[in-house]
């Protein structure tokens, strides 16, 4: 059975989450982890973890940096005594439509890597066009966890990896244009997991359908194509990953 390991299963996207998890059973995705961006969400993370089948992670992503409030970071951290928070995440570094709050964006990175560091928990990395600060950011903490939807270079992925970070795969390696699939190629699956970002990132042939666990058995079968492996062997695979990072 996978574990989607990255997902947004909220009120905003999703009518019935018993039916969301009912599918992603017929598909065998027993296990998924639902990660919060703001106050808003994070809140309904704590309530989405009373299902057997969800774990989930708290944090404040960089688009929220001008929003957020230090009572938020702190809701945060009053929750992180919880059984099936697992991580610290989604944050990171977005430069894609702002580029004039990098300082802002480090800032509200580095305070809550330094609370994955001082609970010992992993963390969920969101970097987009970014790249060079987030891995200088990462140098700084002693923190380990997985970089969430990496589509860059084999170069790239390397030092993360160097780093101990997992890399996040999801339904982006499916697109025509990606180049993801050739850095799948040379990399190792050890150093992978499978995710789904849902609703987001929909993979072909559904792109242009709102995104739902379930779909992590076609990316691993894209994958398994990909390296020629049996998806039992991949399903292995990626579990040990898993728990390499998120069992303390």
């Amino acid at each position: 059975m996978f574990c989607d390991t990255h997902c947004h299963l909220f009120k905003e996207y999703y009518d019935n989450i018993e039916e969301v998890l009912k599918l992603s059973k017929e598909k065998k995705v027993n296990k998924m982890i639902v990660a919060g961006c703001d106050d808003k969400t994070n809140r309904e993370v704590l309530g989405l973890v009373k299902y057997e089948e969800i774990y989930g992670c708290l944090g404040i992503h960089p688009e929220d940096v001008l929003n957020y409030k230090e009572k938020d970071l702190k809701f945060i951290e009053n929750n992180l005594n919880n059984s099936k928070i697992i991580a610290i995440g989604e944050i990171g570094l977005d430069y894609h439509y702002d580029k004039n709050s990098k300082e802002k964006q480090i800032e509200l990175f580095e305070s809550q890597l330094a609370l994955a560091e001082k609970y010992k928990l992993p963390v969920v990395i969101h970097s987009r066009d970014a790249t060079l600060d987030t891995i200088e950011v990462l140098k700084k903490y002693n923190v380990k966890g997985v970089i969430h939807s990496f589509s860059g270079s084999l170069e790239t992925a390397n030092i993360y990896i160097k780093m101990g970070f997992l890399l996040g795969i999801n339904g982006v390696i499916t697109f025509k244009n990606c180049n993801l699939k050739d850095v799948i190629k040379d990399l190792d699956l050890n150093n992978i997991v499978l995710e789904t970002d849902s609703p987001f990132l929909t993979p072909v042939p559904f792109r242009g359908k709102v995104n739902d666990p379930s779909k992590i058995l076609d990316i691993a079968n894209f994958i398994c194509e990909i390296k020629n492996i049996s998806i039992d062997r991949l399903v292995y695979i990626t579990n040990e990953n898993i728990k390499r990072v998120f069992d303390n």
